[in-house]
């Protein structure tokens, strides 16, 4: 896997702003779509160091890379990389917690049925939220074959 790809695919969808605003589903966000939590010291109005927040970007990643091998593992999925990038991205931008909640999906990536698991990710909240980006993730999805 390609983490280098993966993470300038990440960076593309999310665009970089190197000061606070509030993304679209309300929450105040930084970086390359870093949401804002109680431990974060940022302020709105003040423009941030942009190699400050490529390393807040890389803790962001990590994290989601971990979250997705534990749902890899826990699930006990054998898929192949291209699967376990687009649930990295997933985490990404949800957190593990939300793609958890994509149970048929992961069922279908437990099937092996990856046209099924990008199915799945269409019919979703977050098909509504973020179209673009879960249409893009889910043809990649579907560029794999069924086993």
């Amino acid at each position: 896997m390609n983490q280098e790809f993966v993470k300038n695919r990440i960076k593309a969808h999310e665009g970089f702003r190197n000061t606070v605003y509030t993304c679209p589903t309300g929450h105040l966000t930084i970086g390359y779509g870093h949401m804002l939590t109680d431990g974060d010291d940022f302020v709105e109005g003040v423009e941030y160091d942009k190699a400050e927040l490529e390393e807040l970007f890389d803790k962001d990643f990590k994290i989601a890379y971990d979250d997705a091998a534990d749902i890899i593992s826990e699930q006990e999925l054998n898929i192949p990389d291209l699967a376990k990038e687009v649930l990295i991205e997933m985490c990404f931008q949800l957190g593990k917690p939300r793609v958890l909640k994509f149970k048929k999906m992961i069922t279908a990536l437990k099937d092996n049925k990856f046209q099924k698991a990008a199915d799945e990710m269409i019919d979703s909240r977050w098909h509504k939220q973020t179209p673009e980006r879960c249409k893009s993730l889910a043809n990649i999805m579907r560029g794999l074959l069924d086993k």
